[in-house]
C-alpha cells in the first residue's frame, strides 16, 4: 500500500496532524521533497512538536521513517532538530531514521545567498524563508551540489571541496561582493555535522522496494501544497521542488511505483505565507479576527499567514494536480466565531467570472467573488463523532464537497491527535 499524504493549497494545510494520525496503520513514512523551509506541527500526548526535516512519523516508534532522495538537508538543522526531539523522550536512531545517500546537502553558502538575493530584490522579493532553498536546487541541477552519500567518504568529499567554493565565490564575492566563503568553514560544516550522521545514511530506493516487496505500508508526506509546486503553484512564487503526490516515488527513491491513494489535505479555511497571488485574501480587521482565531502563524518562520475564505477555485485545481481521492478538512473548529461564512467560488477577470484557475501571471488582476452560507456558531471542539456536529457543520462540509468535486472523509476540530472526526 503506497499512499501520498498532500497539501492542497499554499501549504500549512495540517499535513503532519494528518501523517501522525493515519501513520499508526503503516511501516514507513517517507518525505519526499524540500528542506527545512517549512514545518509541520504536532500535538499529541507527549506535547507539541514541530518538525521541518523528520517525518512526522518520527513520533510513532515502531514507524521507519526516511528522508527521501528529492529533499535537500540542512546538516546542522536537522542535528539540531533530532536533539531537540530526543530531549522531548523521542526515539532516533539508524533504526528508524533513514537518509538517502542521494538526497542533497544544504550549505550554508546557500543559505547566505538565499539572503543576498532576498535583500537585493528588496521590496520585490519573493519571499523567500531565506533557507537556501532555490539556491541548493539550483546547484543541484548544475550538478554542483553535494549529497548525503558523499559523506560515507570523506577524503573523497574534501577534495571537491575547493572547486566548488572557488566556483561558489564568482557569485558570493565577485556578484554580490560578500566577503569569500573558504575551504575551512565548509569542511568544518561537513566534520561538524555531516559526519555524524554516517550511520544513518543508506540507499532508501532499496530499502523502500525490498519493502514494498515484502507487503509493507508506506506513506509519503509532502512539504507545502500544490499551488507552491515548481510547475504547477503560483510561479514564480513557490517553492523549488515538485510538491505533487505523483512526484511522490520518485522523490523517495522508488520510481518504479505507483501510488494505490493520494489523500489531500486543506484547510476549512484559506492561509498563505509568504509573498504571491492570493485572490480570496482578507484584510484589516476581517484578517485578524480569522489569523487570531485560527493562530494562524508559520511553523517554520513564525510569521503571520495571509489569510482569507474558503477558496473553491484554488482548491479544485489542486485537488485535481495532486489527484486526490479524498481529503481531509482542517480547522473547522476555527469558523466556529461566524455566524455567516464566506465562501470564494469564483474569480472575476475583467468583467469575466472564471471558476478555473487561470494562469499565475493574472491572478493579480483577479477578483474573489462571494458566496455566504449560515455558521453554526457554537465550539465544536469536543467533538468526535459526526453526529455530535451541528446541522450547520455538515451542511458546510457538503457544500464544500459539492463545490470540489471530492469526497471529504475526515475533519480536523482542533490540533490534538484524537480532535478529528470520521465521516465516511
Amino acid at each position: 500500500m503506497l499512499t501520498s499524504v498532500c497539501g492542497i493549497n499554499w501549504g500549512d494545510e495540517g499535513k503532519g496532524k494528518i501523517v501522525d494520525l493515519l501513520s499508526e496503520g503503516y511501516d514507513y513514512v517517507c518525505r519526499y521533497q524540500g528542506g527545512n523551509n517549512a514545518g509541520h506541527t504536532v500535538v499529541n500526548e507527549r506535547g507539541k512538536f514541530i518538525l521541518n526535516l523528520l517525518p512526522s512519523g518520527i513520533l510513532r516508534e515502531n514507524v521507519v521513517n526516511v528522508l527521501g532522495a528529492g529533499m535537500v538537508i540542512d546538516l546542522k538543522h536537522l542535528s539540531d532538530e533530532m536533539e531537540r526531539l530526543r530531549s522531548a523522550g523521542v526515539k532516533i536512531s539508524p533504526e528508524n531514521l533513514k537518509i538517502s545517500d542521494k538526497a542533497v546537502i544544504t550549505m550554508p553558502y546557500h543559505v547566505l545567498l538565499d539572503c543576498l538575493e532576498e535583500d537585493r530584490l528588496a521590496d520585490r522579493k519573493f519571499g523567500s524563508t531565506r533557507r537556501g532553498i532555490a539556491p541548493v536546487y539550483a546547484d543541484k541541477y548544475m550538478k554542483k551540489a553535494f549529497r548525503m552519500g558523499e559523506l560515507l567518504d570523506p577524503e573523497r568529499l574534501f577534495s571537491r571541496v575547493k572547486d566548488i567554493v572557488e566556483w561558489k565565490n564568482l557569485t558570493v564575492a565577485g556578484g554580490y561582493h560578500h566577503t569569500p566563503i573558504t575551504v575551512e568553514e565548509c569542511i568544518e560544516y561537513f566534520k561538524n555535522y555531516g559526519l555524524p550522521l554516517k550511520e544513518y545514511i543508506t540507499d532508501t530506493g532499496l530499502l523502500l522496494d525490498r519493502a514494498h516487496r515484502e507487503g509493507k505500508k508506506i506513506m509519503f508526506e509532502a512539504q507545502l501544497g500544490a499551488l507552491r509546486d515548481i510547475d504547477f503553484g503560483i510561479y514564480p512564487f513557490t517553492s523549488s521542488s515538485s510538491t505533487i503526490a505523483a512526484y511522490a516515488p520518485i522523490g523517495a527513491g522508488v520510481p518504479h511505483l505507483r501510488l494505490d491513494a493520494s489523500v489531500g489535505v486543506m484547510k476549512a479555511y484559506s492561509t498563505c505565507v509568504g509573498e504571491g497571488p492570493f485572490t480570496a485574501e482578507y484584510f484589516g480587521e476581517k484578517a485578524e479576527k480569522l489569523r487570531a482565531a485560527g493562530n494562524e502563524y508559520g511553523a517554520a518562520t513564525g510569521r503571520p499567514r495571509r489569510v482569507g475564505p474558503f477558496d473553491v477555485v484554488a482548491s479544485s485545481y489542486g485537488i485535481r494536480c495532486q489527484g486526490a481521492d479524498e481529503v481531509v478538512l482542517t480547522k473547522l473548529d476555527v469558523l466556529s466565531v461566524y455566524e455567516e461564512i464566506e465562501v470564494c467560488t469564483a474569480y472575476e477577470l475583467d468583467g469575466k467570472i472564471l471558476h478555473e484557475f487561470p494562469y499565475p501571471d493574472v491572478l493579480g488582476r483577479c477578483k474573489p467573488v462571494f458566496e455566504r452560507v449560515k455558521g453554526w456558531h457554537t465550539d465544536i471542539s469536543q467533538c468526535r463523532k459526526k453526529e455530535e456536529l451541528p446541522r450547520e457543520a455538515l451542511r458546510y462540509i457538503a457544500y464544500l464537497e459539492e463545490k470540489c468535486g471530492c469526497q471529504i472523509s475526515y475533519v480536523a476540530v482542533g490540533p490534538e491527535r484524537d480532535a478529528i472526526i470520521k465521516l465516511k
